[in-house]
């Protein structure tokens, strides 16, 4: 790049026998030292900022073959260096859902997740699995209602409640 800024100048002074106009030399060591500055400012070293999504499909294979706890600091590293990506703590929520005695911290989860992408039905199904675990079916079957209410087709694969008829209090 410095090379063309610089050599259309000389370019000019070498075929046509000046320089074009007044000011064409300056103007080729200018474009010179721009071209050679905005080469070296393009090749430095940054740190490479991890993805989101490898990070997380590297936890849901940690996940897969067991390694839970590897998998969910690396979900908490990716909640941290991108608050706003609510699969994160989908996937997190799950994970916790896998493992015995860790329902609150799904549930903690989901209803981030939820925060963060109110119209996902299957974070409300996912949400009332944790509800379930923890005994608390009447929160389960809100959020199953909700996931039904959301998902709108027919056919849906998240399951359809069925009310009763006189609520308990």
């Amino acid at each position: 790049m410095s090379l063309l800024f610089g050599s259309l100048p000389v370019a000019s002074r070498i075929f046509l026998g000046g320089w074009g106009f007044e000011g064409a030399a300056e103007i080729s060591i200018l474009g010179a030292i721009l071209g050679t500055y905005f080469y070296v400012s393009g090749r430095r070293n940054f740190p490479a900022i991890p993805e989101a999504a490898a990070m997380m499909d590297q936890a849901i294979r940690l996940a897969a073959l067991g390694r839970t706890d590897a998998a969910i600091a690396l979900l908490t590293k990716v909640i941290r260096l991108s608050p706003r990506v609510w699969q994160a703590y989908q996937y997190r929520g799950e994970v916790y859902l896998w493992r015995q005695g860790s329902a609150s911290k799904a549930l903690q989860d989901f209803t981030e997740a939820i925060g963060l992408a109110p119209e996902e039905p299957h974070l409300y199904w996912l949400r009332g699995q944790s509800y379930r675990q923890l005994g608390a079916d009447a929160a389960a079957l809100q959020d199953d209602v909700a996931a039904a209410a959301l998902s709108g087709k027919e056919g849906h694969p998240l399951p359809v409640p069925e009310l009763p008829e006189n609520p308990a209090p």
